[in-house]
């Protein structure tokens, strides 16, 4: 779904490394691809292709298994020219473009995983691939290879687990990868890199009839998912922007709790300190309908109207605050006038939205890819059957982060940690929503709490004259 994009034929990727290196791939990666048993191995089929890059699987001299992103030749000229047809906000077309630079990328996992490891919350459930700097370029990025099973593959993620006690899936915290099989290795056909099949299955913890699983908790893995990426938004204020299932990989842990694997780090976004607890702060307003504090803080990005901008955010309506713009424009109508002139009504509601934004300005660009970020974890929350209270884990992590943030005042810190315990007891309403849900999940109803989220602003949204497109951020 993610990754099966037209694949470049090995002759282009080859032509990458040589020209990124000045090396051939034999002498750059230190394989053969004549079945010398004294070299690596390295797959010239890639295993996976996306529109910017194709990965290959290899195996190194010294037994390390490594994925190679090649970008496909020309692509960032035809990024560029794409940007520039589109002629997107310059913001953006920055960031997009970055995408192809994966020097870049690398930068971005190396830093990821420095802060992941020195958070205690996520160090022992979220693991960032080690990135090899010596095999990487501009155009090619070496990384540690990923054994996991994909997010979306709720089934494999949820099937009991065949394998060993104590004992993690292939990769996972010490878990062996058993190497190529020898007269595979020896098969090579040099002529024909189409049937080559070089890296052993490995789903030996699938039991002998193949319908195991990692035995995990749907509620575990996306409790991890929503923590790793609300940590990103309101502690460390550097944010993964493109957080869809193909990018998530799980492992099971010797302990047999989830571990969360995030790959691609190409497309990420800074929040500065000032922004960064302004945002952590009108998060914490929503869920305590403080409406005045909601309406300082967002006046000073450029934007009148809290409400609509309060409802985008969590994605269901705002009922704390007063409506405004809806009720202003639907004033001017009856009842019976909004019925017969629908579309009249989707003009002026248009004309609103577009008023609800002051001050261009001012208003944080950040916001638009923060966005996105929110809206792909919701829509992965909801396609696992909204599992977790998203909104819940969301709004103490942003209370939470005004009491651990290095940038503020350790007395600023104290008084921030007097009104987060305040805060916790607040989100118990919270809760009783979540779990009224589940109950009525679990005596039949179809829908979970995501759904009736979704439908809620889709109603909202139709009477404003546009539509929710569920697919949009979904990478």
């Amino acid at each position: 779904m993610f990754d099966d994009a037209p694949q470049n034929e090995w002759k282009d990727a080859e032509k990458v490394i040589l020209e990124d290196f000045g090396k051939t791939p034999e002498d750059l990666f230190g394989v053969s691809f004549t079945g010398d048993p004294g070299k690596g191995v390295m797959e010239r089929k890639a295993r996976a292709s996306a529109s910017v890059a194709q990965v290959h699987w290899a195996r190194l001299a010294n037994g390390e298994e490594v994925a190679i992103k090649i970008q496909k030749r020309e692509i960032a000229q035809q990024v560029g020219w794409d940007l520039w047809t589109f002629n997107l906000v310059p913001y953006i077309s920055e960031r997009l473009l970055l995408e192809t630079d994966f020097v870049n990328e690398a930068d971005n996992a190396e830093r990821m995983a420095k802060l992941v490891a020195g958070e205690a919350r996520l160090r022992d459930r979220v693991y960032i691939p080690k990135v090899y700097r010596e095999l990487s370029s501009k155009r090619i990025m070496t990384a540690e290879w990923i054994e996991g099973v994909r997010l979306w593959d709720k089934e494999t993620l949820t099937r009991p687990w065949h394998g060993r006690w104590r004992e993690g899936s292939p990769g996972c915290h010490g878990t062996p990868l058993n190497p190529p099989d020898r007269q595979a290795v020896a098969e090579i056909i040099r002529d024909d890199p189409s049937k080559e099949h070089l890296k052993p299955n490995r789903d030996w913890w699938k039991g002998h009839n193949g319908k195991g699983g990692l035995g995990l908790s749907l509620k575990d893995c996306m409790q991890t998912m929503v923590d790793l990426f609300s940590a990103q938004m309101f502690l460390w204020g550097w944010c993964h922007c493109d957080p869809h299932p193909g990018n998530i990989f799980i492992r099971r842990q010797p302990s047999g709790k989830p571990e969360l694997v995030l790959i691609d780090h190409g497309l990420y976004v800074h929040m500065e300190p000032e922004f960064r607890h302004q945002y952590s702060l009108f998060w914490k307003s929503l869920m305590t309908f403080d409406n005045k504090t909601i309406g300082d803080i967002v006046r000073t990005w450029g934007i009148n109207n809290p409400d609509v901008f309060a409802s985008a955010t969590l994605m269901r309506p705002y009922t704390g605050g007063d409506n405004s713009t809806s009720a202003g424009i639907k004033r001017t109508m009856s009842v019976k006038e909004q019925q017969k002139r629908h579309y009249e009504m989707q003009q002026q509601m248009r004309k609103g939205i577009r008023e609800v934004l002051g001050d261009e300005k001012k208003w944080p660009r950040e916001l638009i890819f923060i966005g996105r970020n929110m809206r792909i974890v919701q829509g992965n929350n909801q396609y696992l059957g909204a599992p977790v209270n998203r909104i819940k884990i969301m709004g103490s992590w942003a209370s939470r982060s005004l009491v651990d943030s290095p940038d503020l005042s350790y007395q600023e810190r104290l008084v921030n940690f007097g009104r987060h315990l305040l805060f916790k007891f607040v989100l118990f309403s919270s809760d009783v929503v979540f779990y009224s849900s589940k109950v009525a999940q679990f005596f039949g109803r179809k829908q979970n709490l995501e759904d009736d989220m979704e439908a809620s602003m889709k109603k909202v949204a139709g009477d404003m004259g546009f539509e929710l497109n569920h697919n949009v951020f979904e990478g």
